[in-house]
Parts: structure tokens; C-alpha cells; sequence
């Protein structure tokens, strides 16, 4: 395991539950992204919706938008 993976566990771990939710769906991103300039896709909107959709799907969200 690189230094790199290990300092990144490290800080992992000592973040609020929060902050690591949010870190996973950004490294999801990120790597569905990569993937999809490997492949030569343009719209990186589908990727986008499938690494925040934990945060975009819930009650919080619904209501914030409700009046819109």
C-alpha cells in the first residue's frame, strides 16, 4: 500500500461521518469520470447524478425544492 493510501485512510477515519460520505461520492465521481474520458464520453451529467444521488435523493433535498 502506497504512503499516499495510507494517509488517506488515516484522515479518513478521524473525519465525521459526514465529511467521509462525502469524500466517497467525490473518489466515485472522480473515477466514473476518468472512465468516461478513457472511453471518449462527453456528458459527464449522468456521472454526476450517479455519485451524488445519496445526497440528491432524500427528504432534505425534496423539501428544499419543493417550492421551485
Amino acid at each position: 500500500m502506497s504512503t499516499t493510501t495510507q494517509t488517506l485512510i488515516e484522515e479518513i477515519k478521524t473525519a465525521p461521518e459526514n465529511v467521509q460520505r462525502e469524500v466517497f461520492d467525490f473518489l466515485v465521481f472522480l473515477k466514473a469520470r476518468q472512465r468516461a474520458q478513457t472511453d471518449g464520453a462527453e456528458s459527464l451529467l449522468p456521472l454526476a447524478q450517479t455519485a451524488w444521488a445519496a445526497d440528491w435523493n432524500s427528504s432534505e433535498e425534496d423539501e428544499a425544492w419543493r417550492d421551485l
